[in-house]
């Protein structure tokens, strides 16, 4: 009996760790080119969403970096490719959803890619985008970006990757 109350005990500690890195997040994005493009030795492959679900229009959510975005002008050396914002819950589980930017063409957009996440404490999250230059609807030249890093929730970070840079926070929703 002593040993089962000790048992009961150890669930009763252990059980909210194990439902309790479940949480809704605001998460939003700004991918940008500094400088001159440079090009990747490969183009975008045809299935670069790899089976990533697009995000529904009704997660959409207001932008807040509107003031960084605003700074990103092609007088200072910038320019906006990609400016997003989405509502979405995030958990131990990662979590991949394709973004696309611009008219798509036979599978393809100009800005397509995907963003893999997963909270436990931390974000750990995955870029892999990719900017083209289309012709005939099929890649001609791409930039790539492809990067992990650990975020801390709520803080914007910055992500360099030779000619592309990404700005991404994930905000904690109440």
């Amino acid at each position: 009996m002593r040993l089962l109350r000790h048992f009961a005990l150890l669930l009763a500690l252990l059980s909210p760790l194990a439902g309790a890195e479940t949480a809704r997040f605001q998460i939003e994005t700004i991918l940008f080119r500094q400088g001159e493009p440079i090009i990747a030795g490969q183009t975008a492959p045809d299935d670069w969403a790899n089976g990533a679900p697009t995000k529904a229009s009704d997660s959409f959510s207001a932008k807040h970096l509107n003031d960084e975005a605003s700074k990103l002008t092609p007088a200072n050396g910038y320019q906006v490719l990609l400016h997003q914002a989405w509502q979405q819950t995030l958990s131990e589980t990662p979590v991949k959803v394709a973004l696309s930017e611009g008219a798509e063409q036979f599978g393809h957009f100009p800005v397509q890619g995907t963003l893999r996440l997963k909270f436990d404490r931390l974000i750990d999250m995955q870029a892999d985008l990719w900017v083209n230059r289309l012709e005939d609807g099929h890649p001609l030249e791409s930039e790539h970006l492809q990067q992990k890093r650990r975020l801390k929730p709520g803080e914007l970070t910055f992500i360099d990757n030779t000619s592309l840079g990404l700005l991404i926070r994930v905000t904690p929703l109440q």
